[in-house]
């Protein structure tokens, strides 16, 4: 009997210590957040100018959900600097969210020191895991950039039989660009009519290629480069390329003061195929046309620098 009892004791100190050692096992380890598509930088271009709007865009897929998004600018060790400087930033717009598109544009402080940075993306998890993704950057003083293309004027008219005109611009008033005459008009166009666009732009040189476009409101499509046109959402009212462009102080795909340029594209409102080149695009499908707010925007790359910019304005298209 005492040999009965002596096994069993054996058995429930096996069994218990069994027990104790599956309960003290680690579960299986968190997963850790994604990212994917990332572009630091206009066109992923990785720069910074002080004092000026920085675009990020990334995607996000959670390991759980996502807790916040961070982001660091930091010296790099063996790199000359005038001085100390560090930047921080961070976002819980997305909290709670299990996948995200963090499309964000932010402003390089104006007390930010030129020079070479680490840019570290960092995604937190509410599972406790995060992601670390290191890029570097270059940020620049506005007077030793490459090239700094801006944005003198955008005009954009529409014409029906009464010759009836919009004019559209972001500075020095309002310029029809077919008659050159200024005005100021409703943003407003109708079934029949024809739309021009004209943009100018200061301080670039080298290789370039711009595009002018039609964009539903409804299709939530703003593209901020050429790569990130969709083509099925967006109508070319015009898209041109120069090369080899001396440093000017004022260029425009169509020029107002030199010869030599192509006469500038006519869109008709409700008509067939738009003006992309070298196949015009047919509008039809998600651009089909119908009444409603949409963007007119223009879009500039320049290949020669890798330098981007972008400008929106809103119309209404009445069919």
């Amino acid at each position: 009997m005492k040999t009965i009892k002596a096994i069993s004791a054996i058995f429930l100190l096996v069994a218990t210590f069994t027990a104790c050692k599956k309960d003290s096992q680690p579960g299986p380890d968190p997963t850790a957040p994604t990212i994917d598509n990332i572009e630091v930088g206009l066109n992923n271009n990785e720069m910074g100018v002080i004092g000026r709007d920085f675009h990020l865009n990334l995607d996000i897929i959670a390991g759980d959900k996502i807790e916040k998004v961070e982001i660091k600018i930091q010296q790099i060790s063996g790199e000359s600097y005038e001085k100390d400087w560090s930047f921080e930033i961070s976002w819980e717009d997305f909290k709670g969210a299990k996948n995200a598109t963090v499309h964000k544009h932010f402003d390089i402080p104006a007390a930010a020191i030129e020079g070479k940075y680490d840019f570290l993306i960092i995604v937190h998890d509410q599972n406790g895991t995060k992601l670390e993704e290191k890029r570097k950057i270059t940020i620049y003083n506005e007077s030793n950039l490459p090239i700094d293309p801006k944005l003198e004027e955008f005009s954009v008219s529409a014409r029906s039989a009464t010759n009836r005109v919009l004019y559209i611009l972001t500075r020095g008033g309002y310029r029809d660009p077919v008659t050159l005459e200024y005005g100021n008009y409703p943003v407003r166009i109708g079934k029949g009519e024809v739309l021009s666009a004209a943009a100018t732009i200061s301080g670039t040189k080298g290789d370039g290629q711009i595009y002018i476009l039609l964009i539903n409101k409804k299709h939530h499509h703003r593209p901020e480069s050429v790569q990130a046109i969709d083509f099925s959402k967006a109508i070319v009212i015009d898209v041109f390329s120069h090369e080899d462009l001396v440093n000017t102080q004022r260029w425009s795909h169509i020029n107002f003061e030199r010869t030599g340029f192509p006469e500038i594209s006519r869109l008709l409102i409700g008509g067939p195929a738009d003006n992309n080149s070298p196949v015009p695009g047919a509008i039809d499908g998600l651009k089909a046309w119908e009444s409603g707010k949409y963007y007119i925007g223009m879009i500039y790359n320049n290949t020669t620098y890798n330098m981007s910019m972008f400008h929106y304005i809103e119309t209404a298209v009445e069919l």
